[in-house]
């Protein structure tokens, strides 16, 4: 395996001085280590890959120098215009390193999500034009693949992928506790949720730890999941989803339960809610400054009024809040309120140990939920 430590220092001794991108689960530790030992303005934790992308470019543009772009290969669609009609050699020629985690690699188990791009990554890649290699563990083959794909970016002007399988790296864990003022736990945040539900709700819940735990408190409470729509894969998308189920159904209170990375992620989404501005349409964001699902990375999630933002989109109301007794109020206030209209709630960093997932399949999950708002 190799160590995080001995790969960044290859990295900066060859010149890669500018970090950007979303981070990855299979990426966890090398971006951890990034985290902590480089400035913050040269590891800058986008707001989707394609920006990436597009920050990887002004950096070249300024400097001459390759910037690495890390991503999960899920990702790679974020990346596809901004790499294909900016990056590319026939285009702008900017030379950059994607550093790409390999989810659902084929002959691995993963969630369903990951299967198809597991199987599709190295074609994606292709077929956009990017050179592909798998990132050896040997920390001296490692140092000739990144020195072998620096220079093919050179010498092409444009973007080289190394791509990381699971169980690459050596685990680092990053250092960055919730701020202390913070004593509310996501789950507990589901929990008073769940239980401020009106009869008939739907709700659609953002992917990673929300939908998992939205899945077993609705367990605990012995009821069921069929109002519930977990989306599994495309981050910040739970947003637009949700609104589509609610311009159709203006007669059935909608939740949208997001999380800071993924409104951030598509934040121009809160733009459109707010322009069509269905009455029913409720948006509660867990906020904990962290993509928690793959490594607890930071976020901007506590460095923007995300309540200030739905309400110049548009919305209605929304309101920020820190405790229980907080949450009950605007919770039971949200039932009522005229949509759009949001909560934001700041909770800590991390899950339970023993936290499941759902048992339900994505084509079961449709079934279900579409049954229950047509029926």
């Amino acid at each position: 395996m190799l160590s995080p430590k001995d790969f960044y220092e290859a990295l900066t001794a060859a010149g890669v001085n500018l970090f950007c991108g979303v981070p990855d689960s299979l990426l966890k530790d090398i971006c951890a280590y990034v985290t902590a030992n480089t400035p913050k303005r040269r590891n800058v934790i986008t707001a989707n890959e394609g920006s990436a992308i597009a920050l990887a470019m002004g950096h070249y543009l300024a400097t001459g120098e390759i910037g690495l772009v890390y991503m999960q290969n899920s990702g790679l669609g974020n990346t596809v215009n901004p790499v294909t009609s900016l990056a590319d050699p026939a285009i702008y020629g900017v030379p950059m390193l994607l550093l790409v985690g390999w989810r659902g690699r084929p002959g691995e188990h993963d969630e369903p999500q990951h299967v198809h791009m597991g199987k599709v990554t190295l074609e994606t890649l292709a077929a956009i034009g990017v050179p592909a290699s798998v990132l050896p563990r040997d920390i001296d083959a490692a140092k000739a693949a990144l020195s072998s794909a620096l220079e093919q970016a050179r010498q092409r002007r444009g973007p080289v992928a190394l791509v990381v399988e699971k169980g690459t790296f050596e685990a680092y864990s990053l250092k960055d506790p919730s701020p202390p003022e913070l004593t509310l736990t996501r789950e507990q945040a589901i929990e008073r949720f769940a239980a401020s539900l009106p009869a008939g709700a739907a709700v659609v819940s953002t992917t990673g730890m929300p939908s998992r735990e939205l899945f077993e408190v609705r367990g605990r409470r012995g009821e069921p999941h069929d109002a519930d729509f977990l989306v599994v894969g495309g981050m910040g998308h739970a947003s637009q989803i949700a609104l589509g189920v609610a311009l159709s159904r203006e007669d059935k209170p909608v939740y949208c339960l997001d999380g800071d990375g993924a409104v951030i992620m598509h934040m121009g989404g809160l733009a459109t809610i707010g322009e069509l501005a269905p009455p029913r349409y409720k948006h509660v964001v867990l906020n904990n400054g962290a993509h928690d699902s793959v490594g607890g990375q930071p976020t901007a999630g506590f460095s923007v009024d995300i309540c200030a933002v739905a309400r110049a989109a548009g919305y209605k109301s929304a309101v920020c809040v820190t405790t229980e007794a907080e949450l009950d109020a605007a919770l039971a206030a949200l039932r009522d309120a005229e949509g759009p209209a949001l909560v934001e709630v700041r909770v800590k960093k991390g899950s339970r140990k023993d936290l499941g997932r759902p048992t339900q399949s994505p084509a079961d999950l449709t079934l279900a939920f579409s049954a229950y708002l047509r029926g």
